[in-house]
């Protein structure tokens, strides 16, 4: 690395107010892969184990044990095993130039910041890198004040080492390929506001650099690269859509229809009337309806990323939310063909559902023929007609009466509308809040199902929780229409029951379904409220064989009934973590910390006497006063609107002494 450069970003560094945002330990094993994962802000990343060829920005590196790995907020990062597994740290990290910002400083950092630079190296004394890696793991996860600042002055001691022995192994740093990170997130944001600010903040570089350094790599300036994306969409969905004017401009970003169609004008030379008679002229005369206008100007890319410095929705904790897949090409490929090969066989036409996310208005026609899985069911043309829902993978067409349903996830709401799936995962059919209304229901398989058992059962909809794996979306949606509904979108009962009843056409069994949850729901709170103090605490534990785990209000284990259904509380001190992470794994030396004057225990091998025989648990308050309710996770783990309503009523039995 050039001396003055290496001065340069010491002094950067020296200068700086440094932000640590994450402390991540992952695994990834056989068969996974991180995939167009978007950094939220610039990251260290160092392996510990197993071996992996990574790309940033279409930069492959190969990764292996004690490897580090820096790069910048906005780099699109992939991450392919080449071993059995691959085990690693990352560190997400803020810096700005604190005010008041010296000119000199705020320009060395456009010119050449150290924390966008991308590079990876092999460290000299790699187990000291380790030891500070972990233990800023561990303090990270305790979350207290003092924890945090160690693990700030632990960063500083991990940067400094790095700088070192970059200096010393004279490791070649890459700038970030600006202009391309700009154009991935315009392709994605077109339909969406953007201004130069925004563009320039999502990157976390100034305006007049961006504008620069795109104009430079492009030719445009952003806005206008941004104006040609949206007109190239608009041209596609005027050929291949019936969409109006107002419809296509509203999706690609525009309110005004007058004004889109004088930009359209401007940049394709002719009305966006006239283009759509022409094109649909020329498609005629060359007998090719599958004839796709493209962009002009690039290829469009679709990836998923995330874009705030804060936006970590927990799976579990220690994890960062990358989208990780195990994809197979030629599996797709086999249930294609196996879908057309259903429609070839029963002489009846696929339905077909429209991704593009521009607008349309509700159809009340059928808009195909009439598919074999339809008429097996028996359904007569009135129960053909179609209606657009939006979802998160763009406006789609269901049919208006679904008779053969498909559902991996929301069995719960199926059920209170009154409509039993043909089709779900065995876990479900195991919920022994409504498992005997299911026991006709086919069983598709463990956890979201095998593909060819829901090709076999004809669905005509499929209502799937949103995954990371894009994939598995496309497999279902070549089968029927698919409604993907993101898990922790719907808070409650009543947006999940509410949400449904729209979707299915049951919107008054749903409110009548919701005022009798309401008035159950009421009852069980008075009822508590005689007998439990309005300022006691509550606590969600789950206890294994190996750990012990605290849970927030959206994450079953009775957290729906205690904190949203009863309206209780956690101890104040830990409520802001919980409810945000929703989990956490605790030492024992922390159930203190946590416990409140009530706790909701789930065990499967635990009962009362053992906790109360147990040297740590017998300390807490809770146990001391008899105020731990345990019960197993047959009952605790599912929170459907079914299961949160039962549980509820199951918890204030316990605590007015009913139970």
């Amino acid at each position: 690395m050039d001396t003055m450069i290496e001065n340069d970003h010491i002094l950067l560094w020296n200068h700086a107010s440094i932000t640590v945002l994450d402390v991540r330990h992952m695994m990834m094993r056989t068969g996974e892969a991180l995939r167009s994962y978007r950094l939220p802000a610039s990251v260290f990343l160092l392996a510990t184990r197993g071996g992996a060829q990574v790309r940033l920005d279409g930069m492959e590196y190969i990764i292996k044990r004690f490897q580090v790995m820096h790069s910048g907020k906005g780099a699109y990062l992939d991450i392919f095993l080449i071993e059995e597994e691959f085990e690693y740290y990352m560190i997400f990290y803020k810096a700005q130039i604190p005010l008041p910002r010296r000119q000199d400083m705020v320009s060395l950092m456009e010119r050449n910041s150290p924390f966008h630079m991308q590079y990876s190296f092999l460290p000299n004394y790699p187990i000291s890198l380790f030891h500070k890696v972990k233990l800023m793991d561990q303090e990270w996860r305790q979350s207290g004040p003092l924890e945090r600042f160690q693990v700030k002055s632990l960063f500083f001691q991990f940067v400094c080492s790095i700088l070192q022995q970059l200096h010393r192994q004279g490791i070649d740093m890459k700038e970030p390929d600006l202009a391309a990170q700009a154009i991935m997130y315009i392709q994605e944001h077109y339909s969406e506001t953007i201004t130069l600010e925004s563009l320039a903040e999502s990157l976390n570089y100034s305006v007049p650099h961006l504008s620069a350094l795109f104009k430079k790599s492009t030719g445009y300036s952003p806005i206008e690269y941004l104006i040609r994306i949206r007109i190239d969409m608009a041209a596609s969905l005027l050929v291949e859509t019936d969409a109006t004017l107002r419809e296509i401009a509203e999706s690609v970003g525009y309110k005004d229809p007058y004004y889109f169609g004088r930009l359209f004008k401007k940049y394709r030379g002719i009305s966006p009337a006239r283009f759509r008679a022409r094109e649909s002229g020329q498609r005629k005369a060359e007998d090719n309806p599958s004839t796709t206008i493209r962009s002009s100007i690039v290829v469009r890319r679709f990836r998923r990323y995330i874009d705030d410095d804060n936006r970590y929705q927990y799976e579990r904790v220690g994890d960062i939310p990358m989208y990780r897949q195990s994809k197979s090409t030629a599996a797709a490929t086999l249930l294609l063909c196996l879908a057309l090969l259903l429609n070839a066989c029963s002489g009846g036409a696929s339905n077909t559902s429209t991704s593009t996310g521009g607008e349309r208005s509700p159809s009340n026609s059928v808009s195909a023929p009439q598919s074999s899985a339809q008429s097996n069911s028996g359904q007569t043309s009135d129960n053909l007609q179609t209606k657009v829902v939006s979802t998160i993978n763009g406006e789609i067409d269901i049919p208006v009466n679904p008779k053969r349903i498909v559902a991996d996830q929301y069995l719960g709401s199926f059920i209170a509308l009154g409509i039993t799936p043909i089709g779900t995962p065995g876990l479900h059919r195991k919920n022994p809040y409504f498992a005997e209304a299911l026991k006709d229901v086919e069983d598709i398989g463990d956890v979201n199902g095998s593909l060819e058992k829901v090709i076999e059962l004809q669905p005509d909809l499929i209502v799937t929780g949103a995954t990371p794996d894009q994939s598995r979306y496309e497999q279902l949606s070549i089968i029927a229409p698919t409604v993907s509904v993101p898990y922790g979108e719907l808070k409650n009962a009543h947006e999940e029951l509410t949400y449904f009843g729209k979707l299915l056409g049951k919107e008054k069994e749903a409110e009548a379904w919701l005022a009798e949850y309401d008035r159950r729901i009421a009852a069980a709170r008075e009822s508590v409220g005689e007998a439990v103090p309005s300022d006691a605490t509550f606590s969600i534990f789950e206890l294994t064989n190996k750990s012990t785990y605290v849970y927030g209000d959206n994450f079953g284990r009775g957290g729906q009934a205690v904190y949203q259904a009863l309206g209780f509380k956690p101890p104040a001190h830990i409520a802001a973590e919980i409810f945000d992470k929703q989990w956490a794994e605790l030492s024992n030396e922390l159930l203190p910390r946590y416990a409140g004057d009530y706790i909701i225990l789930t065990s499967n091998d635990r009962t009362l006497e053992d906790i109360k025989a147990d040297p740590i648990w017998a300390t807490l308050d809770a146990v001391k006063n008899n105020r731990v309710y345990v019960w197993k996770e047959e009952r605790s783990w599912y929170f459907d609107p079914i299961a949160v309503l039962s549980q509820t009523e199951e918890i204030a039995a316990w605590l007015t002494g009913q139970h």
